[in-house]
């Protein structure tokens, strides 16, 4: 990233007074612990099945497990009863919850929230589920710099959509940052700007996003 870049991020986000954030990516770096937790989910089904689970889930960052689970068993063979996916779910939660609380965070992310959230109004957008995502924010402290949370299954375009109407902001006020596809599409839905987190999962998107974008939010700008 250049300088130039890392600037650019900077305005933008001290431009915006609402800013809706997601979390694995954006805020904890913590989109490995993902994908090892949907391999070890699957891992009596053979390599192939987890070959395919692993290269599925790093392609769709942003999709919610409740999503991916059912595609997922199809693929092992296992019965997509509502039950079934719940008790997966449930087994998924359990190898990853602590690991994304232990996760690092984005550097410099947490100084930015820690430094603005009085003067900004900041709203988590994430596909974890809500009482999951509740409990990780609590876990590490920053449930107070949110104004609102806002976890699975309510989807993010939704979520954007409700709270500038609800809350009367107008589309240029705001900014989605995010690190996948389901990200940008809940910007572009609502006609906000978005800002694009560079990791080594959404190389695709890079490609075809030419917005800004940051891979870490350097202290100097804060």
């Amino acid at each position: 990233m250049t300088h130039d870049a890392m600037k650019q991020a900077d305005v933008l986000l001290k431009e915006k007074q609402v800013i809706f954030w997601d979390f694995d990516g954006v805020i904890k770096d913590s989109l490995a612990v993902k994908s090892l937790g949907f391999e070890r989910l699957f891992l009596s089904y053979g390599k192939d099945v987890v070959k395919k689970v692993r290269e599925h889930h790093n392609a769709h960052g942003g999709i919610s497990r409740y999503e991916k689970i059912p595609l997922y068993l199809s693929w092992a063979g296992e019965p997509v009863t509502d039950d079934q996916v719940e008790e997966f779910c449930v087994r998924f939660s359990h190898l990853v919850q602590q690991a994304v609380i232990e996760s690092p965070w984005v550097p410099g992310v947490f100084e930015y929230l820690q430094a603005n959230y009085t003067s900004q109004f900041f709203f988590l957008i994430t596909a974890t589920p809500q009482e999951e995502i509740e409990q990780i924010l609590c876990a590490v402290d920053i449930n107070n710099f949110f104004r609102e949370v806002h976890g699975a299954p309510t989807a993010k375009a939704m979520v954007v959509q409700d709270v500038m109407s609800r809350l009367r902001f107008n589309s240029d006020q705001a900014l989605v940052v995010g690190d996948s596809a389901t990200d940008l599409s809940a910007a572009e839905e609502n006609n906000v700007a978005f800002l694009l987190r560079r990791t080594p999962f959404n190389q695709s998107l890079q490609k075809h996003f030419h917005g800004p974008c940051f891979e870490n939010l350097s202290s100097k700008f804060l």
